[in-house]
């Protein structure tokens, strides 16, 4: 009877453990900014896959906090646990990356800033207009609505985006997949807030 007391007590601090650790992951810290002005924030979590045709595959995930002044963009990424892993600051013609530590990474466009870092290429620019449902000024092929007349699927940019679960700011879901010579792509962004 202890045993089977001991066992059961065992597994609820084990499942309250694993839901805190969840909830740290799906609350990330909203970016604090200048007030003054309008912005379009939106937060929650991010998974990245690419397979590579050799074989070999690299993931990453975790949460997320954007800010968009429209002249200036902040992304923070954040690990599983809700600590922010690094900063991504967009205004015209530069994109900076500062890690954790300190360290800094500077490209004139932020996708190449990404692409840099990561290796793989990530469409931080594209995201400007998806996370709010639009396609943006590049040359979109293949755009699908849903029945409310809301962007539901395109291709831009070499990207295959698909937007659904829509809330008052835009798409709440956002999958993107790409295919390059040597590697598939997915990206995947959950927003929480």
């Amino acid at each position: 009877m202890r045993q089977a007391l001991l066992r059961r007590y065992r597994a609820w601090c084990v499942a309250g453990l694993a839901a805190l650790l969840l909830s740290a992951c799906a609350t990330p810290r909203k970016i604090g900014g200048d007030a003054s002005g309008p912005a379009f924030e939106r937060a929650g979590r991010f998974a990245v896959s690419v397979n590579y045709f050799d074989g070999r595959h690299d993931a990453v995930q975790g949460g997320f906090a954007w800010r968009d002044q429209g002249n200036a963009l902040t992304l923070d990424l954040a690990n599983p646990l809700g600590n922010t892993l690094a900063r991504v600051d967009v205004e015209p013609g530069l994109a900076t990356l500062t890690r954790s530590n300190g360290e800094r990474e500077q490209a004139a466009h932020p996708d190449a800033l990404v692409e840099q870092v990561l290796g793989s290429p990530i469409p931080v620019a594209g995201l400007r207009d998806w996370l709010q449902g639009r396609v943006g000024g590049a040359g979109v092929s293949g755009l699908q609505k849903n029945e409310q007349g809301q962007i539901g699927a395109f291709t831009q940019d070499g990207w295959r985006v698909q937007l659904s679960r829509y809330d008052g700011q835009g798409p709440a879901l956002l999958q993107m997949n790409r295919n390059d010579p040597d590697r598939r792509i997915s990206v995947r962004l959950v927003v929480d807030e």
